[in-house]
C-alpha cells in the first residue's frame, strides 16, 4: 500500500525531465537536417571549392586574387544587406522556409560554373552563390538548433556542424576524384545537382522552425518547470537595440572578425599553397582532407565543453590554439611539420563558427539571436573575402606567403584576446529544461 501511494508524489518530478520515450526527440532529427545543410551548403563549397582553384587558374587563365574577388564582391553586395534580413526574416517566419529558398542558390550557380568562360561570369555567380550561402548556411542552421534546444544547446550544434566538417573531409578528395575522372566543369555540374536533390526533400519532409509547431518544448521536455516558465525569448532576453549598444556585442564581432577571416585565408589559399610546395594537387587535397577530419573532434569536443564552461572562454581557448598553430605552415614543405600542423589547426578550427550563437545567447538570449547573428555574420564574412583578396594580392607581389601566414596568426591571437574579454550576464538566464540548478551557475 505505500509503495502504491508512493507513485503518485513521484509522478509530477518526471516532468521537469526531458521524455523518455521509445520514439527519439524530433529535434535530433532537426539536427540531422541541419547537420545536412550545413555538410553541402558550407563543408562543400567552403572547403571543396578551393580545389577547382588550380583548374580555373590553368584552363581559364584567373589570377590568385580572382580566385576570392567575386565573393568578396558577393560579400558587400549580398552578405551584409541579406544577411541582415536573413536574420530579420528567421526571427519572424523561422528557419525553414529561408532554407528552402535559398539551396537552389547554392547548388545552380555550380551547374552554370561548368559552362563559364570569362571571369565576369564566374564573379557573377560566385555572388549567386554567396546568396544561397546567406540563406542556407550558418545563419539559419544555429538559430534553427537554438530553438529547438537549450540545455543541451552546445551539444546539439557540435552535432549539427559535424556536417560542415565531414563535408570538408569528403569534399576535396572527391572533387580531385572528379576532376580527374571527367574534367573539372562536370565535375561542378554533378556537385550542383546532386547539392538540390539532397537538400530540397530534407528541408521540405524534415526541417521544422520550432519544437512549438509540433506540440513539443525544447530539449524534449514533457512539461516546462513553473519556476523556469519564462522562457529566454522574454525578459531575460536583450533587444537589439541593447545588444549593438553593449561593449560586449562589438568584442564578438571583432573577435570573429580577426579569426574567421584568418581561417578563410589559410582555407582559401592551402592547396595552391602546397602546390607551390611541389605537392601533387592529389597530396594537398589529402592535407586538407586531414585537417578537416581532425576538425570532427575539434567540433564534438567544443560543444561538450561549451555546455559545462562559459561559452566564450570555450571560443577563447580554441581560438587562441588556431593562432598558436598557424606558424608551422612556414615549414610547410616538410611533410611532419605540414601533418602536424594539419592536426593541429583543424582540431582547433572546429569551433569555428559553432561556438558563435553560444556565446550570443550566453550574452543576449535568443529573441533576436537571428538579427544578432545575421550582423556578426555579415561582418565576418567581408573579413573572410577581404582577406583571402589580400592574400592573392600579397602572394603576386612577394611570390610567397609567409608574411601572410604571419599576418593570420596575429590576427588570430588578437581575435582570441576580444573573446576572452567579452563580459556575459552574472547571472545567465535560465535555460528551459535543465534540472540542475548548477548547470549554468557552473558556466
Amino acid at each position: 500500500m505505500t509503495a502504491v501511494g508512493e507513485e503518485p508524489s513521484r509522478a509530477p518530478q518526471r516532468t521537469e525531465r526531458p521524455m523518455r520515450q521509445a520514439r527519439i526527440f524530433y529535434g535530433w532529427w532537426v539536427v540531422l537536417a541541419a547537420f545536412l545543410n550545413l555538410f553541402f551548403s558550407v563543408g562543400v563549397i567552403y572547403y571543396g571549392f578551393p580545389v577547382f582553384y588550380p583548374a580555373f587558374v590553368s584552363s581559364l587563365g584567373f589570377a590568385r586574387a580572382d580566385m576570392s574577388q567575386g565573393f568578396l564582391i558577393g560579400a558587400f553586395v549580398i552578405g551584409i544587406p541579406f544577411g541582415m534580413i536573413t536574420g530579420a526574416v528567421i526571427d519572424r517566419i523561422g528557419a525553414r522556409r529561408v532554407i528552402l529558398s535559398g539551396v537552389v542558390m547554392v547548388g545552380l550557380p555550380l551547374v552554370l560554373m561548368g559552362l563559364m568562360t570569362r571571369l565576369w561570369q564566374y564573379d557573377l555567380l560566385c555572388i549567386a552563390e554567396t546568396l544561397g550561402y546567406t540563406l542556407t548556411g550558418p545563419i539559419s542552421n544555429q538559430v534553427l538548433v537554438a530553438r529547438w534546444f537549450k540545455g543541451r544547446r552546445g551539444q546539439a550544434m557540435g552535432y549539427a556542424y559535424l556536417g560542415l566538417g565531414l563535408g570538408g573531409v569528403v569534399a576535396p578528395p572527391a572533387a580531385d576524384f572528379l576532376i580527374r575522372m571527367f574534367g573539372w566543369r562536370s565535375a561542378l555540374e554533378a556537385s550542383g545537382v546532386v547539392i538540390m536533390a539532397v537538400l530540397f526533400p530534407v528541408g521540405f519532409w524534415v526541417t521544422r522552425s520550432s519544437p512549438e509547431e509540433m506540440g513539443l518544448l525544447p530539449d524534449g521536455l514533457n512539461e516546462t518547470p513553473q519556476l523556469e516558465a519564462e522562457p529566454e525569448t522574454a525578459a531575460c532576453s536583450t533587444s537589439t537595440k541593447e545588444a549593438l549598444g553593449s561593449v560586449n556585442f562589438w568584442l564578438i564581432l571583432a573577435g570573429t572578425v580577426f579569426v574567421l577571416g584568418a581561417i578563410n585565408v589559410v582555407t582559401q589559399h592551402f592547396v595552391l599553397y602546397l602546390e607551390d610546395k611541389h605537392y601533387s594537387s592529389t597530396a594537398a587535397a589529402r592535407f586538407l582532407s586531414v585537417l578537416l577530419v581532425s576538425s570532427l573532434g575539434g567540433r564534438v569536443l567544443a560543444g561538450h565543453i561549451a555546455d559545462r564552461l562559459r561559452k566564450k572562454n570555450t571560443m577563447a581557448l580554441f581560438y587562441m590554439l588556431i593562432g598558436a598553430g598557424m606558424p608551422l605552415l612556414i615549414f610547410a614543405g616538410h611533410p611532419v611539420a605540414l601533418g602536424t600542423f594539419a592536426v593541429a589547426f583543424g582540431f582547433a578550427m572546429g569551433a569555428d563558427y559553432m561556438l558563435i550563437p553560444l556565446v550570443l545567447a550566453e550574452c543576449f538570449g535568443v529573441s533576436s539571436l537571428g538579427m544578432l547573428l545575421s550582423l556578426v555574420v555579415a561582418g565576418f564574412s567581408i573579413s573572410q573575402w577581404v582577406g583571402s583578396w589580400l592574400a592573392g594580392r600579397a602572394f603576386e607581389a612577394s611570390h610567397g606567403y609567409e608574411i601572410v601566414w604571419k599576418v593570420a596568426a596575429a590576427a588570430c591571437i588578437a581575435g582570441a584576446a576580444c573573446i576572452f574579454a567579452v563580459r556575459p550576464k552574472s547571472r545567465p538566464c535560465p535555460q528551459m529544461g535543465s534540472t540542475d540548478s548548477n548547470a549554468f551557475d557552473a558556466q
